[in-house]
């Protein structure tokens, strides 16, 4: 504990006269001091210690604060209640964040000042009562930040993500710059020496190039849920299904122009004399993150400074009025509402930066966060977003099996960083046994200067034989599927247990397949078959085989092939016409 904080213990319990009385009834930890909240107040944002309450602890979060996501955000609360905080900020109710906390305890709140077991609270004003509205089929993960995948049907349906459809990946509330106050948003450039140079937008909008570049963001995140379930072991962080990414056409200027006029010398950093060694961005919220040098002036690095997406203004959730775009790069280093960009000798100071977007190995728990770089390019992946079945086909039509086969189509994404362009989908429909490939989608072609900052979109038109269905129960036990129920299309319908047949499907004939995807980039990278492998405790990078559980009725009655369904069809329409024209004589 701080001796300031032994300290005014010692002082308050010297004072008050009520202490003793009050202290009959506390069964709380008598080694730890009790504090009066006139106390507590006095570290508020401006003291050098400050404090913050949660239930009737007390906690001195000075040590805290340079690593907390928001940063100096959390002053907000000191010298008060958190919990009004993060009443509003529901990402916080998680227990590894109750375990950061517990590390700054240093007392308990004095008895006289508790009301049903806490100190009163005041009210706040919500930070997010300005954020704009959300189209309503994104799937929300959480709403105070913001936090919404794309949905299945837009993530393979278009090439360019609808703007009002794309994923949502927001630390703070939405900064909010009026269109008139948009054109006179400052942007600041520090350079090595200290020397600063300040553009409006406007500036930017009329004294360069123009320059539009298609790109994925995609966060480190996307679909960490599929690692806690594939693994079997719990991650840290939204749990985000597939749709944490999303492709748009971004239109700006070039990063390297605005150095360059800013005074920078891009040719000392291919020889090697520069000072510099990393660009670090900075947001209007406090979120900040970096990139390496090399890239921000490589003439095929193609990083923006973005003012418009898809052919608008950028939407507020995604940076408005300007952002960077780091294409082939981790989202996290494509900071929204940019306001200030330093050229240093190290990275950004941020927790993002520092102690956030890193992976570690799967036995890793309590790291040393400086001992792992930074997440940049990332690798490949790829995932389903679309499953239909179809009739039942007979022996031999569409495989070599000699039963029935049960078609199957399929569609998704796959998506490749660094500017790798993925060559090859895989698919499997018996979780890995045999092996086809999808179809990629003629989309244009989107590279630039030789790099492929898009994703590819695939179809997959294929039939599972029957003697591959097994009961569920068989499926699941050779792997665990991630069954997004939110971010897949199955069928026309959405079903909660996504299959054909149900789970009550008569004589409990229901049966289940593994499909399996995996897909493969230019560099000749492909996924790791098991997210166990792969397992860090923040759940990032989850790239390993995308897998899904089909299932179908198998019962002989359901097995009724396409003719014979034809004929049936057939049959029933002549006999619905044959009554019409009975009834019409």
């Amino acid at each position: 504990m701080p001796p300031a904080a032994f300290d005014a213990a010692a002082a308050l319990h010297s004072e008050d006269d009520g202490y003793a009385r009050a202290i009959t009834h506390d069964d709380r930890d008598p080694n730890l001091p009790r504090f009066r909240m006139s106390e507590i107040r006095k570290h508020d944002a401006k003291s050098p210690h400050p404090w913050v309450t949660y239930g009737d602890k007390v906690y001195d979060i000075t040590e805290w604060i340079a690593a907390h996501p928001g940063g100096p955000v959390i002053l907000r609360a000191a010298g008060g209640s958190i919990e009004p905080y993060w009443n509003i900020f529901t990402i916080h109710k998680n227990q590894y964040v109750y375990d950061i906390l517990n590390q700054y305890l240093i007392g308990y709140v004095h008895q006289a000042d508790l009301v049903n077991g806490k100190p009163a609270q005041e009210a706040i004003e919500d930070p997010f009562a300005d954020d704009p509205v959300r189209h309503p089929d994104l799937i929300v993960r959480t709403s105070k930040p913001c936090n919404a995948e794309t949905p299945g049907q837009a993530l393979s349906a278009q090439f360019i993500t609808p703007n009002e459809l794309f994923y949502v990946r927001n630390h703070m509330w939405v900064p909010k710059v009026s269109p008139d106050e948009a054109e006179a948003h400052v942007l600041t450039v520090e350079l090595p020496d200290g020397t600063t140079k300040e553009y409006t937008l406007h500036d930017i909008k009329t004294r360069f190039a123009k320059r539009k570049v298609t790109a994925v963001l995609q966060c480190s995140g996307n679909r960490r849920s599929h690692m806690s379930r594939g693994s079997g072991r719990p991650t840290n962080g939204l749990q985000w299904e597939a749709g944490a990414i999303s492709n748009a056409t971004w239109e700006g200027v070039l990063l390297a122009d605005i150095l360059a006029d800013a005074g920078f010398d891009a040719a000392t950093v291919r020889d090697g004399t520069s000072e510099a060694q990393h660009v670090q961005f900075s947001g209007m919220e406090a979120y900040g993150s970096s990139i390496p040098i090399r890239k921000a002036v490589d003439p095929q690095g193609d990083v923006l400074l973005a003012y418009g997406m898809n052919g608008k203004p950028l939407p507020r959730d995604h940076g408005y009025p300007l952002r960077s775009i780091v294409p082939g790069h981790v989202a996290a280093r494509s900071v929204k509402w940019l306001n200030h960009i330093t050229l240093s000798d190290e990275e950004s100071p941020s927790q993002w930066q520092r102690k956030d977007y890193k992976c570690f190995g799967p036995n890793q728990t309590k790291v040393d966060w400086d001992s792992a770089p930074a997440i940049q390019e990332l690798p490949v992946q790829s995932a389903i977003t679309g499953v239909k079945l179809g009739d039942w086909k007979k022996p031999g039509e569409s495989t070599s099996s000699e039963s029935p086969a049960k078609e199957l189509a399929l569609d998704g994404y796959a998506y490749s960083g660094g500017g790798r362009s993925v060559i090859r989908v895989d698919v499997s429909l018996d979780d890995g046994k045999t092996w086809s490939q999808a179809h990629l989608l003629p989309d244009e072609e989107q590279k630039f200067d030789g790099k492929a900052w898009s994703w590819k979109r695939w179809t997959f038109n294929g039939a599972v034989p029957l003697e591959v269905f097994r009961t569920p129960e068989e499926a699941a036990a050779s792997h665990d599927a991630e069954d997004d129920k939110n971010t897949i299309r199955r069928g026309t319908a959405r079903r909660s247990d996504h299959d054909e047949g149900g789970h009550n499907s008569k004589g409990n004939n229901r049966r289940c397949t593994t499909v399996a995807i995996k897909a493969t980039d230019e560099a000749y990278n492909t996924q790791p078959e098991s997210h166990a492998a792969t397992w860090n405790f923040r759940g990032n990078l989850a790239t390993a085989w995308h897998r899904v559980q089909v299932c179908t009725d198998c019962s002989p009655g359901a097995i009724i092939l396409k003719e014979k369904k034809k004929k049936q069809k057939k049959q029933q329409q002549h006999s619905d016409e044959k009554e019409s024209s009975h009834e019409k004589s």
